[in-house]
């Protein structure tokens, strides 16, 4: 009986430790984690400014990187991240379409401005006839271009087409006869460059910096900052109230995250509220 009885104090005890453990544990306070997928520059970049002012908030941040433009969605839908941090608001839109995706938009964040680059010209005006134009095949990116090339006077769409969701099929004048090759990974484009392929190509600014090009400084020609691809936080419908995400964008919108990104970018990655 004295041996049945040492036992069951024991367990008593046992019991007893690990609830006043679990109790000193809530009484420190615990933090709570997010994990957000985004591409490497500059977007990881940013939000690794933004971890320790989430940190002050008593929130841990966990930044994943992908190296493409399919996976980030892809992991949000699956439960793998929280949210995502990579995309522009016309890229987004055409995803949730095609892919029922249940996401929302929490909050554009930056834009980085589509840049023309060129080995051979210092300017678009100095393309010969049939130069040959290198775009990626983000479809959502194509009316971003046709936007430089008509304002540059190279080409004019068609009359009541929007540029935001214009393609090369809506072009109705093209004096110089440019060929426009638009079937390249966005990935690809900086290789392209580097290899001195085609006579312009076209490279969103993340890739550029990603790969020490400076948007303003080595482009021809780049976008204009009033350009409605903003890159936005994304998350899933059943969050859009999370606190901790709403948090997320607000450490986003600080002075000190815009000031970070005009000073590391100085102008080729541009905040926005």
């Amino acid at each position: 009986m004295k041996k049945y009885l040492r036992y069951f104090v024991l367990l008593v005890v046992s019991i007893v430790l690990v609830a006043c453990g679990k109790s000193g544990s809530k009484e420190e306070g615990t933090s709570t984690k997010i994990t957000v997928g985004a591409s490497n520059v500059p977007h990881a970049a940013i939000l690794e400014q933004a971890k320790p002012l989430l940190k002050e908030e008593g929130i841990d941040l966990e930044i994943i990187t992908y190296n493409d433009y399919v996976l980030p969605n892809a992991a949000l839908e699956e439960g793998d991240i929280d949210a995502n941090y990579f995309q522009h608001i016309p890229y987004f839109e055409k995803n949730v379409e095609e892919h029922h995706y249940d996401f929302v938009n929490l909050g554009s964040i930056h834009l980085e401005p589509m840049g023309a680059y060129s080995k051979k010209y210092k300017s678009l005006s100095e393309l010969p006839d049939g130069a040959t134009i290198l775009v990626s095949n983000s479809v959502t990116d194509h009316g971003r271009v046709l936007a430089i090339l008509q304002e540059a006077q190279l080409i004019k769409v068609k009359d009541g087409v929007e540029l935001s969701t214009a393609d090369f099929e809506d072009i109705e004048d093209n004096p110089k006869n440019l060929v426009i090759d638009y079937e390249y990974d966005p990935a690809l484009m900086t290789t392209l460059l580097e290899q001195d392929e085609g006579d312009v190509v076209f490279i969103n600014s993340n890739f550029a910096v990603d790969h020490g090009i400076s948007p303003l400084t080595d482009a021809i020609a780049i976008e204009s900052s009033s350009s409605p691809y903003a890159n936005i936080i994304a998350a899933r419908s059943e969050d859009k109230d999370s606190e901790a995400l709403k948090k997320l964008v607000e450490v986003l919108h600080s002075d000190k995250i815009k000031d970070f990104i005009l000073k590391e970018w100085k102008g080729a990655v541009v905040p926005v509220d």
